[in-house]
């Protein structure tokens, strides 16, 4: 079990480990984040497309049993 500290130790230990956090860049922020709505896209296509698709095969094999 773990030894409990007070709570302004605690925060002396978050800011000092927040402090060793190599934040990204303004610009690399706005490079993943354009990557992540392009790979959104992408993803929301591909399903919806595959969607179609199989909706399409369901209902032509259940049309051709009659």
């Amino acid at each position: 079990m773990a030894s409990k500290s007070n709570p302004f130790t605690f925060l002396q230990q978050v800011r000092t480990e927040v402090s060793k956090v190599t934040w990204p860049t303004r610009r690399e922020t706005l490079i993943s984040t354009i990557m992540v709505l392009i790979m959104v896209v992408f993803a929301a296509a591909f399903f919806f497309i595959a969607d179609q698709a199989l909706g399409f095969a369901v209902g032509f094999i259940m049309s051709a049993g009659r």
